[in-house]
């Protein structure tokens, strides 16, 4: 490693001003031109949140490099000037390489020391000459940055985007139950008939999902603050100033907000991702949900004569090419289709931790590339469910109320008077002549019509609390 002169640490990237611009100029340099030849699976690149935490975290190793006095200040700023102008998103035409790749994400690690080593030399004017390997990638291996760069954007995604979905779908949710404490409708199991229920306890339900994955969700960000960075080649450290990934962390930390420190152990960090497939099966867990919400409102509000019609949905738009009128319920089934996706993500991404053989994990990016994918969804799909769906629909009081006092179920509060037998005779009795359950009970039991009356009020069949 070279000698360099004590970093002035009185100088930072806050008190520089950078020249650069997005450019259309190639950045990157002859490692990256060699990973575009050979990966062409797809057209698939990084996504954006995970080139932000690479960026990210390559301006932190300079910053620690520099206080560690192995890096000289002018080059640590200049690294961190470029990093951030990768971490804003001006050079995203820059990282061309295909999520496909070698397993590790090499080529994306070195595809990022090239583009910054370029952008330097420009801002600086050719004044600063770094080398992509020993100055921007001092400290570093792929295989430590890598698995730090999935820690890092799933954590700043699942903060930033997520949970706050989350709440907000949980809100929408509080809301509109409180808006229906005494709107009493027909409950359902096996899609039959069942005993009532307020709607405010049914979207008590809704909500209560969304509350467990927004609880576990957050449980899980422990474990992903803890970053690999540090473990270099295969955990050892091999390279590394020994207060390099304390260092690192607390740089991290300081500009995220989120409280990041090494790993544990790197040896787990840098060949297992039992991080990444945990956090997925909670991402799955958190779909499953939304499907069920989803599904729940489709037949809610299915209909309008043949279906159950017990709530309108907003039409956001034609709901046939060829039928008029017709309003689909196009949210929930594009959220479904959403929810399938990190489902199917899950999946992938349990495979891909199944790849860690001896002290490397090999399908990196692809995990990189499904996680971040799985969090976008699940959050655009959460405030789409509040914002376009439960906050605008509208519940048909009249149908409700109708099926309500057909529905052979209520019969239920009559068995300790009559028994099992007498309540299914009246149940049958009053569907099969489409009567209410009340008049029949009057012909087939002494009980008076007072106390029937009492009996069967479906207010006092539902309980008192919504919790």
């Amino acid at each position: 490693m070279p000698q360099l002169r004590k970093a002035n640490k009185s100088q930072t990237v806050e008190n520089a001003t950078s020249k650069s611009k997005t450019t259309t100029t190639i950045l990157y340099g002859s490692e990256t031109s060699k990973a575009l030849t050979n990966f062409t699976l797809s057209d698939l690149k990084m996504p954006r949140a995970f080139l932000w935490a690479l960026a990210t975290v390559k301006s932190a190793c300079a910053q620690a490099n520099q206080e560690l006095g192995l890096l000289h200040a002018d080059k640590s700023v200049a690294i961190q000037l470029a990093a951030k102008e990768i971490a804003d998103g001006l050079h995203d035409n820059q990282f061309p390489v295909d999520v496909f790749q070698t397993g590790s994400g090499t080529s994306t690690n070195m595809n990022a020391n090239e583009v910054i080593t370029a952008l330097v030399k420009i801002n600086s004017n050719n004044t600063i000459n770094l080398h992509p390997n020993d100055d921007v990638n001092m400290g570093q291996s792929s295989n430590d940055v890598i698995p730090s760069c999935i820690h890092l954007s799933a954590a700043k995604l699942i903060s930033a985007q997520l949970l706050p979905s989350l709440k907000h779908l949980s809100d929408a949710l509080t809301k509109k139950a409180s808006e229906h404490h005494d709107t009493i409708k027909t409950g359902r199991t096996h899609l039959m008939d069942a005993m009532p229920l307020s709607f405010a306890q049914e979207i008590s339900g809704w909500r209560a999902q969304v509350d467990y994955a927004y609880s576990q969700l957050n449980n899980s960000l422990a474990s992903l603050y803890k970053l690999a960075i540090g473990g270099t080649a295969i955990g050892t450290g091999i390279n590394t100033h020994t207060d390099f990934a304390a260092t690192v962390t607390r740089v991290l930390t300081q500009r995220t907000g989120l409280v990041f420190t090494p790993a544990d152990n790197y040896f787990r960090a840098i060949s297992a991702q039992d991080t990444a497939v945990d956090v997925s099966g909670t991402l799955k867990t958190i779909a499953v949900s939304l499907t069920k919400i989803s599904n729940d409102i489709r037949w809610l509000s299915s209909g309008p004569l043949n279906g159950l019609n017990e709530i309108q949905l907003p039409e956001l738009q034609k709901g046939s090419s060829i039928m008029p009128g017709k309003v689909n319920p196009v949210i929930p089934e594009a959220v479904l289709m959403a929810c399938t996706q990190v489902i199917g993500n899950d999946t992938t991404i349990t495979l891909a931790g199944q790849s860690g053989s001896f002290q490397l994990n090999t399908m990196l990016p692809l995990i990189a590339h499904t996680l971040v994918q799985s969090i976008e969804l699940l959050s655009s799909s959460s405030t789409a469910l509040a914002d376009k769906v439960i906050n605008d629909m509208l519940i048909n009081h009249a149908k409700i109320k109708d099926n309500l006092a057909k529905n052979p179920m209520l019969v239920t509060a009559l068995t300790k008077l009559i028994g099992y037998d007498k309540s299914a005779q009246i149940a049958k009795k009053a569907y099969a002549e489409n009567r209410t359950v009340l008049a029949v009970a009057m012909e087939l039991t002494n009980i008076s019509e007072t106390e029937l009356t009492t009996l069967l009020d479906p207010k006092q069949l539902i309980g008192t609390s919504v919790k």
